[in-house]
């Protein structure tokens, strides 16, 4: 916490990351893996509001839904093994190394300093129309005041073919969009939505949100396709933050 005072942003994340490496030792065993930092635990580490078990590499500081993604990117996606245009909203620190390291076009953009190449407000980007050959947006469209307008972005900047992967916390219980306007405070929106920073919890009617007449929209459940030891074993989540929404720009 003094750090905090002291220590610009972007060294404490330094600090961290070193700290973290010492930590990756100290869990070290074979019942988890982690593909992020390509490492094996003994245990992963909690983590949530309301905690959930092996959640967080004690490494990178990947979790479930990082994890998953990343198995997709690399199974699925030519995003490794061709020099595409990369944007990544609010970047995972051991994906955006790993797609950094594979293309020269990759961009990473936060609404925050320090924490990205790049400061850039995802509901109003300063990139040109069709840029980009791939988007990531892991857990970002829930914390955005004018969600439509971010989404339109994001199909702006794609170009024609190309591909954004969208991740968001969703209640898989709940058909509609729970947004209420009126909920103001970080307590109550822990309270209703989950989280202090939400501005909405997504229901199973978030396909269509994401859905616009220039667009494919698909919902990909990628951890069935694993058993059920590998789904344990990488910790891959139950769907509540896991689920890859892809976006296919057609025109």
């Amino acid at each position: 916490m003094i750090l905090r005072y002291f220590v610009k942003k972007k060294y404490r994340l330094v600090i961290r990351r070193i700290l973290n490496n010492f930590r990756g030792f100290y869990y070290l065993g074979s019942k988890f893996y982690c593909i992020c930092c390509n490492r094996s635990f003994r245990e992963f580490l909690p983590f949530g509001n309301i905690k959930r078990a092996n959640a967080k590499c004690p490494k990178c500081e990947s979790l479930e839904r990082t994890r998953l993604l990343q198995f997709y990117l690399k199974n699925e996606t030519d995003i490794y093994f061709e020099d595409r245009a990369i944007l990544h909203f609010a970047p995972e620190y051991m994906l955006s190394r790993r797609l950094k390291e594979s293309s020269k076009k990759y961009i990473s953009v936060d609404i925050e300093k320090d924490l990205a190449d790049r400061v850039e407000d995802i509901q109003n980007l300063s990139f040109k129309d069709m840029t980009f050959d791939y988007v990531i947006c892991s857990c970002v469209l829930g914390h955005v005041s004018d969600e439509t307008k971010a989404i339109d972005e994001i199909y702006r900047v794609l170009k024609i073919g190309g591909k954004a992967f969208i991740l968001t916390v969703i209640d898989l219980n709940r058909l509609d969009t729970y947004e209420d306007k009126n909920i103001i405070t970080d307590s109550n929106r822990l309270k209703f939505y989950g989280e202090k920073d939400l501005l909405r919890l997504h229901g199973r009617d978030f396909i269509n949100r994401l859905k616009r007449t220039n667009g494919i929209v698909r919902e990909i459940d990628y951890a069935q396709s694993f058993s059920d030891d590998d789904k344990k074993r990488y910790s891959l989540g139950n769907k509540e933050r896991e689920l890859i929404f892809e976006i296919e720009r057609i025109g």
